[in-house]
């Protein structure tokens, strides 16, 4: 019998990052992921993909 569960990812993430912010930051977060349908972490990512292709 094989396993069950999600499958392996070929790129390994285990790095956490946490941070702080007022509810207000909070809000527009939200509010803009759900806006665009998309998770508050794949927004972040996407926020840091723009500012570094907007720096180099």
């Amino acid at each position: 019998m094989s396993k069950m569960g999600r499958p392996k990812s070929d790129v390994i993430k285990d790095k956490i990052v946490t941070t702080r912010m007022s509810d207000e930051e909070y809000i527009k977060l939200r509010d803009y992921s759900e806006k665009h349908q998309q998770t508050i972490t794949e927004t972040i990512k996407k926020g840091v993909e723009l500012l570094y292709k907007t720096q180099k």
